[in-house]
């Protein structure tokens, strides 16, 4: 998180970003589970790597939050993205429900 402060003439005014607020969750570095991976390979990365079934709820929750937001970028755009980022989503969904 960064906070600039700047002053005027009539006082202070503070910018607060919090684009970087996720980052040192590791669950963000699993998200390459469901873009990177898929069927066996995927498994066998989960397998490598462990981690507690809560850690790989939030992997999929990142997962999900970057395609969505990435599909709203290509929808019009670029289709061949676009049809990455679905079945990135669907993945994740899929996932979840095996899950339980």
């Amino acid at each position: 998180m960064r906070v600039r402060v700047r002053q005027f003439a009539g006082g202070q005014a503070a910018v607060i970003d919090f684009g970087t607020s996720g980052v040192g969750d590791p669950a963000c570095d699993l998200v390459i589970a469901w873009t990177m991976f898929s069927g066996d390979s995927r498994e066998t990365f989960r397998g490598a790597v462990g981690r507690d079934p809560a850690m790989w709820a939030r992997a999929r929750g990142w997962a999900l939050w970057k395609a969505l937001i990435s599909l709203a970028e290509t929808i019009d755009r670029d289709e061949r993205k676009a049809a990455g980022n679905r079945r990135v989503i669907d993945e994740v969904l899929a996932d979840h429900d095996h899950a339980g």
